[in-house]
Formats: C-alpha cells, structure tokens, sequence
C-alpha cells in the first residue's frame, strides 16, 4: 500500500506532493516550491478548509456514532458538574 509519491522514483514532482508524502530529504525542496504570496496563502487555507469541511462536516451518509458521541459527552459533563454532591452523599453514614 504505498500512497502518491512515496516511492523515490515516482513521476509526481515534489511540489505536488503533500507535506506527509515528503521524505525529509525532499522537505527544503518542497519548502522552496510553496507559494508563500497572499494569493498562494489563501488558496491553501481555503484548500484546508475544503478538506476539513468534506471529511468531518459534509459527509455522505451519517451513522449511530454522532449521537453516541453527543449521549456520552452529556452523561460525563452531567457526571462533572454534579459530582461535589455525589463524593459528599457517598461519606454520609445513615444509621
């Protein structure tokens, strides 16, 4: 399973590469072909964001794991929030 690029004679060039798919002695090189303008800088954080936004965000179809997520954190946040009460009833003797 080799991903885009990682194999040394691979016809993509190192500017096309992600910066996870460069090896460390191609880094200076993929540093120097960046676009460091403000036009370049935009494109890139719109290209983050796109990504973001298509991998957590815009998904193609949802499951049981968004709600679990959302019962579970309301259970520990509830569970914090009371807990003073709960560590002070647990030393009271009832006899």
């Amino acid at each position: 399973m080799s991903s885009l690029g990682s194999t040394p004679t691979s016809p993509v060039p190192v500017k096309d590469l992600r910066l996870l798919d460069v090896k460390l002695g191609q880094l200076p090189a993929w540093l120097a072909s960046c676009d460091y303008s403000p036009a370049g800088i935009v494109k890139a954080y719109q290209r983050g964001t796109n990504r973001f936004y298509n991998k957590y965000i815009n998904v193609k179809k949802g499951g049981i794991g968004g709600i679990a997520i959302l019962l579970t954190s309301y259970v520990v946040i509830s569970y914090i929030w009371s807990y003073d009460h709960i560590k002070h009833d647990r030393w009271r003797k009832y006899h």
